[in-house]
This record gives C-alpha cells, sequence and structure tokens, in this order.
C-alpha cells in the first residue's frame, strides 16, 4: 500500500451493511429479573462511556441475585 493521499485504495473503505439483514436481534429470556438486565445493558450504546461500569456492576449483582433466588421467589422481595 502506498502512502500517497492521492491514492485510493478501496480495502480501505468500511464495509456497507446488508439492508436485508436485521439491525440487531434482541435476546429476552422469559425471566422478567434477566430481561430487565438485558434492556439496561442494550441500552448502554446511548449512554457515556463513564457510565458502563456501573450499569455492569449492578448487571452483575442482579443476575447473581436472580441465579441464587429458589425458583418459587417473588421476583419483588420487598
Amino acid at each position: 500500500m502506498s502512502d500517497d493521499p492521492g491514492l485510493h485504495d478501496p480495502a480501505q473503505e468500511p464495509a456497507e451493511a446488508d439492508p436485508a439483514a436485521p439491525e440487531h436481534e434482541r435476546v429476552r429470556t422469559g425471566v422478567p429479573r434477566v430481561d430487565e438486565v438485558i434492556v439496561a445493558v442494550e441500552e448502554l450504546e446511548d449512554r457515556p462511556v463513564e457510565e458502563h461500569v456501573g450499569v455492569f456492576e449492578t448487571a452483575h449483582e442482579q443476575l447473581r441475585q436472580a441465579l441464587d433466588a429458589p425458583d418459587d421467589a417473588p421476583d419483588d422481595p420487598a
């Protein structure tokens, strides 16, 4: 590859998205507590990077609680 800025290299252009492909398939588990965590993580793309760590830490804690809870326990302990 040449460093000449006047030369056009098509390999350096971003690939075009397939218009027939779905933009993003959302994952859902059917478990409300888990699905709420998934939605929060999906919404990270709209939030500043500085907030990502806190969202992931909260998601981790909520998923641990969901896994540790007995199947017959209510979703809301309050």
